[in-house]
């Protein structure tokens, strides 16, 4: 298995330092890391270049990015990473592991981390929701053969609930494999905006999804 890790960023200079030091020791045993800028004005890419890192630069747009990110991977596997999100020790193995059958993509369960209790229990509802319906969200750290990437064509071009979309696709080949092993991922937007709040607010996206609502205006009412 060649891993390739691909990180969408958009002014992330802040957390970069941390990314970094988690990201070198897969690095160093032989992962490919690629960052996918998409506009940066705080010198995000130029950072990552200085580090040795692969640094493509696109539109902005997660979907937009992940699919150049892609486009340049030299990997069989591809994991999709958000810049904070960690992933746990041996992920390589884990994920090697998960594809010792049939599976053609899989995804991680997630802790979120913060201070709110809250903030665990939507963790644990998050994984229990992937098990149940097969879909992930980004914050899984969601990963798939190079091979039905590319027969899919790369993540769908939409603002939001790209990550949605995509594993509707993805199901057409498998259900995911579950990694039990957590990654954790930042639970800022929750605090930012009230833990409750983004929790109705994320239902609602999800519904009106469902429902066909456009992801433009879907995106708008999350913006």
């Amino acid at each position: 298995m060649r891993l390739s890790i691909i990180i969408p960023i958009l002014n992330e200079a802040v957390q970069l330092p941390d990314l970094f030091a988690h990201l070198l020791p897969f690095h160093r045993a032989g992962c490919e890391i690629i960052f996918a800028d998409g506009g940066s004005t705080d010198g995000s890419s130029k950072l990552a270049a200085v580090m040795g890192f692969k640094v493509v630069q696109t539109e902005r747009g997660r979907a937009r990015q992940m699919n150049a990110g892609a486009a340049v991977a030299q990997g069989n596997v591809l994991l999709f990473l958000h810049a904070d999100t960690r992933l746990p020790v041996g992920a390589m193995q884990q994920i090697e592991h998960a594809f010792t059958g049939p599976k053609s993509w899989g995804r991680f369960d997630v802790c979120i981390t913060g201070r709110p209790f809250m903030l665990r229990v939507i963790g644990q509802l998050m994984n229990w929701r992937s098990r149940l319906t097969g879909i992930a969200t980004g914050d899984q750290a969601i990963f798939m053969r190079r091979i039905v990437f590319e027969r899919l064509r790369g993540y769908p071009d939409q603002p939001l609930m790209e990550d949605v979309e995509m594993c509707k696709r993805l199901k057409t080949f498998s259900r995911p494999a579950c990694v039990a092993h957590c990654v954790t991922t930042s639970g800022r937007r929750w605090e930012m905006r009230g833990v409750w709040s983004t929790i109705l607010l994320m239902w609602r996206l999800r519904w009106a999804y469902w429902r066909g609502t456009d992801a433009t205006e879907l995106a708008r009412l999350y913006r």
